[in-house]
């Protein structure tokens, strides 16, 4: 079959630069030559077929699934998929749009919501006062901004204040990526970040991880190849629950003092990580950008968290806002700054902290007992090997427990399988059944091999 669809395309393609094969796979689509649902030949051969480079093949496959016209499955190819328009969130529409409702859906990568503090006593607080007199305010509460510079991991430059975490990556990404240049990410990583950069057209390089953190050879042999950005996940990493030791962080600093690239670190778990937080701006504060978001820990309705670090790309970042949405409310930055003081919340905090790792904790041992690797040791996630991926979702499925596919979150294909598992949402006075069964999915050969 593939064969046959790459002598179709070879037939209409005219112009063989990255852009004329994507505009004519794109054209075949639309007038449906190319079937939704259709695997396409690979790179290499329709590469081959062409007489033009893989890379060339391969640029013009990112810029389809840019818009949604094709769709890469891992190690099953890239099929023709129906087109969603520029950004469509291929990954985090896979991990999110499970088959049907489950009566524990440890899937969402989200806190417990009976384990975040009281948001009510905080906007009680604020009463009936202004914060805001004025369009021309800072869009940064001074108090706040002073906050956040006494717990900042290094001396930011500069500082603002976004609505979430994919908010902060997407703006720092959209300033600093450009179609064609080439990006470190961690193998695996975050689905939304990896939709991200194939919207923007970037080249993605992922680097494994061993329970330290990057492999430092590996992430020396990606700088080699000049990119732009490394985005990383330092602590409580999602999915690995791996958290960066400052000796690994520190050769990792070291290794890209030779190098123009700009270091963008996402702490998205905050004050609920157990992990030390390191960051490679203590070595490298003019070319890093600290992300701290405040959702897990104190509420994803507060849509806030801050950027500190490099001055040029903040500025850029606050100058781009001036022309939308201006600032993030400075009413919710009251409520953030109130809990960041309030006794009550900052327990409850510190509570759902030692929850949550207690459940990780009990369902690790659970898991180690009975062979079943999973990496890392800190956050709300539990990255498991299993031996079939989709054998293990749908022995769960069966027990009406739903859970993340592991491909998703991978750079290219793996030779192993993996489900990612949200261990926050796991009601204590189940934790052990649901590992039990965590285990035995694990260890659930296909059937239809």
């Amino acid at each position: 079959m593939s064969r046959s669809v790459a002598d179709e395309l070879v037939a209409s393609i005219d112009d063989r630069s990255a852009r004329g094969i994507a505009a004519a796979v794109n054209r075949a689509v639309t007038s449906g030559a190319l079937a939704v649902g259709q695997r396409l030949p690979t790179v290499r051969e329709l590469a081959r077929a062409l007489g033009v480079s893989p890379t060339t093949v391969s640029e013009a496959w990112q810029t389809l699934a840019a818009v949604g016209a094709v769709e890469g499955r891992g190690r099953l190819g890239t099929f023709v998929a129906q087109p969603t328009g520029p950004g469509a969130p291929t990954r985090y529409r896979r991990v999110t749009e499970g088959p049907g409702h489950f009566a524990l859906d440890l899937s969402t990568g989200t806190p417990d919501p009976a384990l975040l503090p009281d948001l009510g006593l905080a906007v009680g607080r604020l009463g009936e006062r202004s914060l805001t007199s004025s369009y021309l305010d800072p869009a940064v509460l001074p108090a706040l901004e002073t906050e956040l510079r006494s717990t900042w991991p290094f001396d930011p430059a500069a500082l603002t204040v976004v609505d979430g975490a994919m908010d902060a990556l997407d703006r720092i990404a959209q300033q600093v990526v450009h179609l064609g240049d080439r990006v470190v990410v961690e193998q695996p990583t975050f689905p939304p970040l990896l939709d991200l950069l194939d919207h923007l057209g970037a080249e993605i390089i992922g680097v494994p991880m061993d329970g330290q953190g990057m492999e430092p050879d590996a992430f020396a042999a990606a700088l080699r190849r000049q990119p732009v950005a490394v985005f990383c996940q330092l602590r409580a990493h999602n999915p690995t629950g791996i958290t960066t030791t400052a000796g690994r962080a520190r050769r990792l600093a070291g290794a890209l003092r030779d190098h123009g690239t700009l270091v963008i670190e996402d702490d998205h778990s905050g004050d609920i990580a157990t992990g030390a937080l390191v960051s490679l701006g203590r070595w490298l504060p003019e070319r890093t950008l600290h992300v701290r978001s405040y959702s897990k820990s104190h509420g994803p309705d507060l849509r806030l968290a801050a950027i500190g670090g490099a001055a040029a790309t903040v500025q850029a970042v606050a100058n781009r806002r001036m022309l939308g949405a201006g600032w993030t409310s400075r009413i919710l930055q009251a409520v953030l700054l109130t809990m960041l003081a309030d006794p009550a919340a900052v327990t409850a905090v510190a509570h759902a902290r030692d929850v949550y790792a207690e459940r990780r904790r009990r369902v690790c041992a659970v898991l180690h007992r009975r062979g079943v690797a999973v990496t890392g040791d800190d956050g709300i996630n539990l990255w498991i090997r299993v031996d079939d991926e989709r054998a293990a979702m749908l022995t769960l499925a069966a027990q009406g427990i739903g859970v993340a596919p592991g491909e998703p979150f991978l750079v290219g294909e793996s030779a192993d399988d993996f489900v990612r598992v949200t261990v926050a949402q796991i009601p204590d006075t189940q934790l052990d059944d649901v590992a039990g069964l965590l285990a035995d999915a694990a260890t659930t050969a296909p059937t239809w091999r």
